[in-house]
């Protein structure tokens, strides 16, 4: 997996959110939230989800890790996915999406290109209570589990959902493996 990239735009479509990102001579077309201020030339950092599909393999990036947790609480509600995800971030900032779920505003929600009124409800219905503010009562953060954690046990074929509710607000041990192995433990008690 594709957890994070660094290199220079090499390219940039604004219409589909899509920059390629030079890295080391290898050119990663990646779907970004926002691409209107990067111009060619620019150096830039990327937090990436990976889909992997039987006829391709997408990179989605952010440019912080609170964006593409985001994302990925979005892509585990049922009939979201990455493009839905995508435009919802495109269209809102990330704290005016989690402060319309959080007040429960479906409506706000489905102005959201793609998302009509049923998917808005679920969206709020899913999300709404399991978001978490960081002290200053903005900038919505996932649950504190390490990131690798996420990732390993996603390889192993776990969804998103399975991972969150079962591990939603545990403490992990310090050390990866014994987290992984604490994880793993949560989940088959699930």
């Amino acid at each position: 997996m594709i957890g994070w990239l660094s290199g220079v735009v090499l390219r940039r479509d604004v219409q589909d959110g899509v920059v390629v990102l030079d890295v080391a001579g290898v050119g990663y077309q990646v779907h970004v939230a926002t691409s209107g201020d990067l111009r060619v030339g620019d150096p830039l950092e990327l937090h990436v989800h990976t889909v992997v599909r039987a006829d391709a393999i997408l990179l989605y990036g952010f440019r912080d890790i609170a964006e593409r947790e985001f994302f990925e609480l979005l892509l585990a509600t049922p009939g979201v996915g990455p493009s839905t995800a995508m435009a919802a971030l495109r269209t809102m900032s990330l704290d005016e999406l989690a402060q319309a779920i959080d007040r429960g505003d479906a409506k706000r929600v489905a102005q959201i290109p793609g998302i009509g009124a049923k998917t808005a409800s679920r969206i709020v219905l899913e999300l709404k209570g399991k978001l978490v503010f960081d002290a200053a009562g903005e900038t919505p953060v996932a649950d504190e589990r390490p990131r690798e954690i996420d990732d390993a046990l996603r390889s192993l074929g776990y969804s998103v959902p399975e991972i969150r509710e079962a591990l939603a607000g545990v403490e992990f041990p310090d050390d990866e493996s014994e987290a992984l192995r604490f994880a793993l433990q949560r989940l088959r008690r699930a």
